[in-house]
């Protein structure tokens, strides 16, 4: 039999709301696959016992609903299926090809608090610092930072390092944005290091994976990181090089980037719909999360970092902290409390 591909190009509303198979499953039998032609595109329609969830993506939002999360597994689904049909580890659009996007921020983020932190997620306090990174499915790589003893001021989720304006969840999922699923982290420098939060982020995942982790696949579920000035630069390379040593020589492919590269594109990051944000923490959520986590934990601090900047980035927490509360292999954030670490548990 000759599978017809699905290219990866294809819209995803067009995906959900053209397919006969969404809208009448009774047409399809064993014998006999239904095919239907948009444009120069073919597609094969499998109806299977998860149709009716898939078609739930094409339900429009409410934020009065509980449909959202539901959409958002489905969607998630659906972006992950056309880039494996496309081939799998597909690359990156390109700048002249994406989406046009949109002038228009994200209704709902203005003057929205942290559902566990209770502070703002747009605001910046003055003397905090930012950090931007990608690594998978953004529900889990969210929680595990605002789960941190200290120096958390919040974190949010949204769509950075690509090339559409003000996306939105289908478009990212789409791969059609450049965009990949990532975190912000406002952070007190005084209270935690760049160099705390820099290592969750390599634990949290397999930076070895090409386009994604785990069962999710494409562009949007990139390992990437994004810098702000110098010192995290530096910080970024030299841990690479010495967490690539304890990966037993694996390449990491993580995208390392400043954020001033997005200038031109609108900027590096976009806040990701409201009912994405902190969303394992809330009621009704899937305990869904499929970053790849080595179990293996960065060398030393000390072992690794610049000369001229040890003193600046000492890390704040302990070894007992990364022994007792760091990252295992394989993804079990899903498990753990929504509240802070107690800085007494280590």
């Amino acid at each position: 039999n000759t599978t017809a591909p699905i290219s990866r190009t294809i819209s995803l509303d067009r995906i959900i709301a053209k397919a006969s198979a969404f809208h009448s499953p009774s047409t399809y039998n064993n014998q006999q696959q239904q095919q239907q032609s948009y444009s120069r595109y073919t597609c094969i329609v499998i109806v299977t016992p998860v149709t009716p969830f898939l078609a739930s993506a094409n339900t429009p939002w409410s934020s009065n609903s509980n449909n959202s999360p539901r959409q958002a597994m489905a969607r998630r689904m659906i972006g992950s299926i056309l880039n494996l049909s496309s081939g799998g580890d597909s690359g990156m659009i390109k700048p002249n090809q994406a989406m046009k996007g949109r002038d228009q921020k994200m209704t709902g983020i203005t003057g929205l608090k942290h559902y566990i932190l209770n502070n703002n997620l747009e605001e910046v306090p003055e003397g905090y610092e930012v950090a931007v990174f990608g690594n998978g499915c953004f529900w889990g790589s969210e929680k595990s930072i605002w789960r941190m003893p200290k120096g958390i001021h919040s974190t949010a989720v949204g769509y950075c390092a690509g090339y559409t304006p003000n996306p939105t969840y289908n478009e990212a999922c789409s791969s059609m944005t450049g965009h990949t699923e990532g975190v912000r982290v406002v952070y007190n420098p005084k209270e935690i290091s760049y160099v705390d939060i820099l290592r969750m982020f390599w634990e949290s995942h397999d930076p070895t994976q090409y386009m994604g982790q785990g069962s999710d696949r494409g562009s949007q579920y990139r390992s990437g990181i994004y810098y702000f000035n110098e010192d995290q630069k530096r910080l970024i390379e030299s841990s690479k090089k010495a967490y690539e040593k304890a990966l037993g020589g694996r390449e990491i492919k993580t995208e390392i980037r400043s954020a001033i590269d997005y200038d031109k594109y609108g900027g590096l990051w976009y806040f990701a719909e409201a009912y994405h944000q902190q969303y394992l923490a809330k009621p009704g959520a899937r305990p869904y999360c499929s970053a790849q986590p080595q179990g293996i934990g960065l060398p030393a601090f000390e072992s690794w970092a610049p000369e001229d900047l040890k003193e600046k980035y000492t890390p704040a927490f302990p070894e007992s902290f990364w022994k007792k509360h760091g990252p295992v292999r394989g993804c079990s954030i899903v498990r753990f409390d929504n509240e802070p670490i107690s800085e007494s548990s280590y």
